[in-house]
């Protein structure tokens, strides 16, 4: 594939987007992505994934607008109306970014540069984003050119961030800065330097984790926005009990009552000050 590769690093796949000399998203990442996805969903060695791009200082900058000005002059000529009474099916970019957010393997965006309307999209349909300082430009500013985010934006940004930011941003059409980025709480770290490799340290604590009981608490965690309190309670009261007899979690909690093991992962207590001072931003 020439826009979308696949690597694999112990239990952790690698995905990276390059399409020169602008690394726009078009219809052949959307294909190339779709294709990536299946891969990772069906081989159980991946524990944990991280996008990140496959050029210099660019994640992705944004969806090509030659290829939305070309679909807009058919559907002009076609005379097309719409409206929301006759809901638009979704297209492929649509499901692509609904499987990352649905799938139980936790997904990571290393935001390695620009990152702006589909680009910034797929960061939001991640799990966890890190963001390399420098003088990118990030967010949603599709209302500069008449348009709104259209593959989720409007949705992902406000459940992060909330009515009165996310209205802010997108009315405006304002970019942010990484480090805006990351205290606005759109970002775990800012980086200063390698943006990949801090997501892939991450990435392969992640991936010592139980799968199950990481993909039952994204599931969780995911599902608050669109369940009641009455039924996300209900389905983590079920999916504990779920683990409660997995065999992983017996073991695990019976090397803790033998004195074996710590609640607390040991990796994780020796790294405490690179993972939550702020040293990295």
């Amino acid at each position: 594939m020439s826009r979308v590769s696949l690597r694999q690093e112990d239990a952790v796949a690698i995905v990276s987007f390059s399409n020169p000399p602008d690394n726009y998203m078009d219809a052949e990442t959307e294909t190339e992505l779709a294709a990536v996805l299946d891969a990772i969903e069906a081989d159980g060695s991946i524990r944990a994934v991280v996008l990140t791009g496959g050029e210099p200082d660019v994640f992705i900058r944004h969806y090509d607008v030659g290829i939305l000005l070309d679909r807009s002059k058919i559907m002009r000529s076609k005379q097309m109306t719409f409206d929301p009474a006759r809901p638009v099916p979704a297209s492929l970019i649509h499901k692509c970014y609904d499987r990352i957010e649905a799938m139980a393997k936790p997904f990571i965006a290393a935001i390695n540069g620009t990152a702006m309307g589909g680009g910034f999209e797929l960061a939001l349909a991640c799990d966890i984003r890190l963001v390399k300082d420098g003088p990118y430009d990030l967010g949603l500013p599709e209302v500069n050119l008449g348009i709104l985010p259209g593959a989720g934006g409007t949705q992902r940004l406000t459940r992060l961030v909330g009515e009165a930011k996310a209205k802010e941003l997108m009315f405006l059409g304002r970019t942010m800065s990484p480090r805006e980025v990351k205290e606005v709480g759109l970002a775990s770290l800012c980086v200063k330097g390698d943006v990949l490799a801090e997501a892939l340290d991450i990435a392969k604590t992640l991936a010592r984790r139980s799968p199950r009981a990481v993909g039952h608490i994204k599931d969780l965690i995911t599902g608050v926005s669109y369940r009641s309190g009455e039924e996300g309670s209900a389905r983590e009261r079920t999916l504990f009990c779920d683990l409660m007899v997995d065999n992983r979690a017996f073991e695990e909690m019976s090397d803790m009552v033998a004195g074996k093991r710590d609640i607390r992962d040991p990796e994780l207590i020796k790294n405490k000050k690179k993972y939550w001072s702020d040293e990295n931003n």
